[in-house]
């Protein structure tokens, strides 16, 4: 039995495909979101690496900000449900999830049996995003792969403070201007958006296990100054990005299950 998670987000397309809900026997990542190639691209991918297409699913399930424009989904679930099921079945301990992708940030609570008890989100502003990120990455002159390495060689990480993306951005030239190292910016470029992640995370209660996913948890030194910020172990995901795509995998393997009990 195959389903399929489809993770349509605003600046990549995810697909996990599982069988027997339990087996990852493929998946994909392309760095292109919404309205974009990036959804057919990620499926083509999938197709070539294992030969199978959403007609050989037994139930696709779509989830992100691109996940109504799917038709080959037979149903869409938030990504705030996916990112819960995802995690939950990577770390069971998990009872705290920080999740940082393209344009917001999100601080979900888990009960011991994997329900979401609240969340927060926030989507109204880049300020603490994967997008804030590229635009530092872009003023900086540095690769975003490249700024983790800069993070862990600051000696004295910059005041970052503002909570606008433009006035931030005017922040790190001006700190450029007074020839202030760029491991230091970048220090604190992570340390700002921490202490975003951390806010909500702080308004929903932070229990052990903590787990970030998303396709931010890929940089590790925003993962170093999230753990600093909280004062406890925080623990990543495997392959962060592809969280919500498992997590809409699995929920479609139970309704797979949930519709054969009803039958």
């Amino acid at each position: 039995m195959y389903t399929m998670g489809i993770d349509v987000g605003s600046s990549s397309s995810k697909v996990v495909v599982l069988q027997d809900g339990v087996q990852v026997v493929a998946q994909a990542v392309v760095q292109a979101g919404t309205g974009s190639s990036g959804p057919g691209r990620a499926l083509e991918q999938v197709r070539q690496f294992s030969g199978l297409t959403p007609e050989d699913m037994d139930f696709v399930l779509a989830t992100g900000y691109g996940r109504t424009t799917l038709p080959m989904a037979q149903k869409q679930m938030s990504e705030i449900t996916c990112h819960a099921k995802g995690v939950f079945f990577q770390e069971p301990s998990a009872r705290t999830i920080i999740d940082i992708g393209g344009q917001d940030v999100k601080a979900i609570s888990l009960d011991d049996r994997g329900n979401i008890r609240q969340f927060y989100m926030n989507d109204k502003c880049a300020a603490g995003t994967g997008r804030f990120l590229e635009v530092m990455s872009r003023v900086l002159e540095v690769d975003l792969e490249e700024m983790a390495s800069y993070h862990f060689r600051s000696q004295s990480p910059a005041s970052v403070s503002s909570t606008c993306t433009v006035f931030a951005e005017s922040e790190v030239i001006s700190l450029l201007s007074k020839g202030t190292p760029k491991e230091d910016i970048i220090a604190g470029v992570h340390f700002s958006v921490a202490a975003k992640a951390c806010a909500l995370a702080q308004r929903v209660g932070v229990r052990s296990e903590v787990v970030m996913c998303g396709g931010v948890a890929q940089n590790s030194g925003v993962a170093d100054a999230i753990q600093r910020e909280l004062g406890q172990r925080l623990l990543v995901t495997h392959d962060p990005q592809l969280t919500g795509a498992l997590g809409a995998a699995l929920l479609a393997y139970e309704e797979i299950m949930r519709k054969g009990k009803s039958a």
